[in-house]
């Protein structure tokens, strides 16, 4: 089984909304049972908290239910248990590298790397915008959401 995290800071917004989306391809694609995701944040502000209602109101509109998430800490042992540790910002990348054992930092990673149509490397943090901005950040764990699948798919001959 292949493990994925998705990381922000709070996880309530972009890594909510990343795991709910990178859900629903795998599922779709019938390989949700070989594929485990779950999504952590790197400070504990929201810790057992939904995702914020914008964030669920815009993967509902295309969706995805992420209701039923609920907010949790990024582990020092994360990066051990998770093959891909993918990162929503360069902030996030540095946080999670400090929590975790240098031996599994190669894990460590930013998402957007697997959306080669984007020319952007980071997803930015909708929390403090409007509604346009959660439409945004949508877009882009979408596209690298299917471009982590088609690099899974490959890798692991799905």
């Amino acid at each position: 089984m292949v493990k994925v995290l998705f990381v922000c800071m709070g996880n309530i917004c972009r890594s909510p909304m990343a795991q709910g989306a990178f859900e629903m391809l795998v599922n779709d694609a019938g390989i949700g049972h070989l594929i485990k995701v779950d999504s952590a944040g790197t400070h504990a502000y929201h810790v057992g908290s939904p995702p914020d209602e914008r964030a669920q109101r815009t993967a509902h509109g295309r969706g995805i239910d992420i209701s039923g998430q609920r907010a949790r800490l990024l582990e020092p042992d994360d990066s051990e248990a998770f093959d891909y540790v993918l990162v929503m910002d360069e902030d996030n990348l540095e946080n999670a590298r400090r929590v975790s054992p240098p031996e599994h930092h190669e894990r460590i990673r930013l998402f957007l790397d697997f959306a080669e149509d984007l020319p952007d490397r980071e997803v930015p943090d909708p929390y403090y915008g409007g509604n346009a901005g959660f439409d945004r950040v949508m877009d882009m764990v979408q596209s690298a959401a299917e471009g982590l699948l088609d690099d899974l798919k490959r890798r692991y001959r799905f």
